[in-house]
């Protein structure tokens, strides 16, 4: 029986968008990194444009990180195909890419000879303010890679990530963006922050597209292309067999939903009398109940989705990532002072928390996170 041709993720259907944003996620290794880098080798040999690669670490650089970035293109002499064989291979160097080839000489040597400019940069969000003086006037495409992810976020990126795009980009327009993600967590700051309202909603092999007006009408409509990468070898993948295990968390890598803990379940039936104390947690545009339950000698916090509006604002516990100063208000429920908040954090300290759903809980689970990393 012949196999079945593993097929790649291609830049084809975003591209005609001509978005200046192109938001791309999906399953892990499926050619996303690969064809915007593609993409931007083409361009440089064709015009000189250049490439600027954002991580959130300077550390995500360094060494072999660095080094075998482009080693897949180069074994699928992507590069001796764009360059017309002037160039073969990738060379590393202070936080550049360079094209390069390799010759031997007469006494067996090999020398490596390097292209005079570099034809991709490296920038990291944790330090951007160190390449905020320096002009790239090349520099038209942007691939921020693993933008999404399920540890803690840097304070306040978003913002960090604007400040790298103005070190860059100055007063052009002509610059196009990537921003490239594995499907690992669908509570994503940046979706928020740029209003993208429908990622939960979307399916796979779907685009969306997002306009926003600029503050000056000369300044034009900024256009914002949003990607669910479709599944395309279900079955042809040889590397599937390694994660056929029962956790539903692997469908990420094999068929590129998005990554969800199991999280624990109501433990008891309850009636609403066994209700001993309600607060509430606003997080990401989801509102949840959290009830904190007495039943059969245990006492456990439940939380689900409200799906009504609160009937008390003044009143009630509310958690919020908003400021706000009414005195029921908070923003970090793991940071109590009163004592009711020390009562609350204590069931997530000893683990006594139960959800509706697993959905409920990455909400909770993000809202923690955040938590933990704001100041």
């Amino acid at each position: 029986m012949a196999k079945q041709k593993v097929r790649y993720y291609s830049l084809n259907k975003i591209l005609e968008y001509e978005a200046d944003y192109n938001i791309i996620f999906g399953e892990r290794s499926n050619g996303k990194t690969y064809s915007v880098l593609e993409y931007a080798i083409q361009n440089y040999c064709k015009t000189g444009k250049q490439l600027a690669i954002i991580r959130r670490f300077r550390e995500d650089f360094i060494g072999k990180r660095g080094n075998d970035l482009f080693t897949p293109l180069e074994k699928n002499d992507v590069i001796e195909k764009y360059s017309d064989g002037e160039w073969t291979h990738v060379y590393y160097y202070a936080s550049r890419w360079f094209l390069c080839k390799y010759d031997i000489n007469e006494a067996g040597n090999v020398n490596r000879i390097v292209d005079e400019k570099p034809f991709a940069y490296a920038f990291a969000l944790g330090s951007w303010e160190h390449d905020k003086g320096t002009g790239y006037p090349d520099i038209t495409t942007i691939m921020f890679d693993e933008f999404i992810t399920r540890n803690a976020y840097l304070s306040d990126e978003f913002v960090l990530f604007m400040n790298t795009l103005s070190t860059i980009i100055r007063l052009r327009n002509d610059v196009k963006i990537f921003m490239l993600a594995n499907t690992v967590n669908k509570y994503c700051p940046y979706f928020k922050e740029m209003g993208l309202r429908h990622i939960s909603q979307m399916e796979q092999g779907t685009i969306d597209l997002y306009t926003l007006q600029s503050e000056k009408a000369k300044d034009g409509q900024l256009k914002i292309a949003v990607e669910y990468c479709d599944t395309y070898n279900k079955n042809a993948k040889p590397s599937n067999k390694y994660f056929a295990f029962d956790n539903a968390k692997l469908k990420m890598i094999t068929r590129g939903t998005w990554e969800i803990d199991i999280y624990p379940h109501c433990p008891h039936k309850y009636k609403p009398k066994d209700i001993v104390f309600t607060y509430f947690i606003e997080f990401d545009g989801s509102l949840l109940q959290c009830e904190i339950v007495s039943v059969n000698n245990t006492v456990f916090t439940f939380i689900h989705e409200k799906t009504s509006p609160l009937k008390d604002e003044d009143n009630d516990i509310i958690y919020s990532t908003k400021f706000d100063a009414r005195p029921n208000w908070r923003r970090k429920l793991i940071k109590p002072v009163l004592d009711i908040e020390r009562r609350i954090a204590r069931f997530y300290a000893e683990d006594k928390v139960f959800y509706q759903d697993n959905e409920v809980g990455e909400i909770v689970r993000n809202y923690l996170i955040w938590c933990g990393k704001v100041v």
